[in-house]
């Protein structure tokens, strides 16, 4: 079982957010059962549990684990593919953000869109890399800063952008025969609390909420235009990039 994939095919993003669906889904990364095993958890007749979980394999969520007897029947065991789904922009390809309509350094609805793209991009390597039988070269980094004040954020803003962007000033080779493209997204937002509200969303912290707002509505202009431009060459963006933890790398 993968400990988490991606959804890009719209039909299988609506199976998936099925109610029922999801539930048996959840009940299926934990560990494999049958649809009558599953029957008792969800309080559904175990036919209903059969067609719910034949509309899911038919579109890769859960696969066969087993078989086992019990009595005259033979069970299907079955499991979930993966401990965790993502549905990717491409389940909605018509109407999926694209970061490159607009470009706004200080917009959390840009970095929406970057985000958005991010899960979309991965998503496809990590499928073509699956179907080739590679390893993906990633890396990601995860971290959290608790500023003394806004102005202490926007400085750090800008020695980031100014250290990401030296950094690919030194190391982008746009000529290098056999060199291989890859795309950088750095981010900053103010921190999620851990505890959900009643409807499961996470809360934000109403201060830091506010100095977000602040900084995107205020405008406040960046103290060189490195953050807001492109680097030499226009078709490539050179200052924004948004990163996780664990480098991954590929044998090539």
């Amino acid at each position: 079982m993968l400990d988490v994939t991606v959804i890009e095919d719209p039909e299988a993003a609506a199976v998936s957010l099925d109610p029922t669906r999801a539930r048996l889904l959840a009940e299926l990364a934990s560990a494999p059962a049958s649809a009558a095993m599953l029957a008792g958890r969800v309080g559904l007749p175990r036919q209903k549990v059969n067609y719910h979980l034949k509309a899911l394999e038919r579109h890769g969520l859960v696969e066969l684990a087993g078989e086992r007897r019990k009595g005259n029947v033979t069970e299907r065991l079955m499991r979930a593919t993966a401990a965790s789904y993502v549905i990717s922009p491409l389940a909605l390809a018509a109407v999926q953000p694209d970061p490159d309509r607009f470009r706004d350094q200080l917009s959390a609805r840009w970095l929406l869109a970057l985000g958005a793209r991010l899960v979309r991009d991965v998503g496809t390597l990590i499928t073509g890399a699956a179907k080739a039988r590679k390893r993906l070269a990633t890396y990601a980094l995860d971290g959290e800063v608790r500023f003394a004040s806004a102005a202490d954020r926007a400085a750090f803003v800008q020695e980031l952008t100014a250290g990401v962007s030296a950094l690919i000033r030194k190391y982008d080779a746009p000529d290098a025969e056999g060199g291989r493209d890859h795309r950088i997204v750095v981010a900053v937002h103010p921190t999620v609390k851990d505890q959900p509200t009643a409807d499961g969303r996470p809360t934000v912290d109403d201060r830091a909420a506010a100095e977000g707002r602040s900084a995107v509505d205020g405008r406040s202009e960046p103290a060189d235009d490195r953050t807001t431009t492109r680097d030499r060459r226009p078709a490539r963006d050179h200052t924004s990039v948004r990163e996780r933890s664990a480098p991954e790398l590929d044998p090539q």
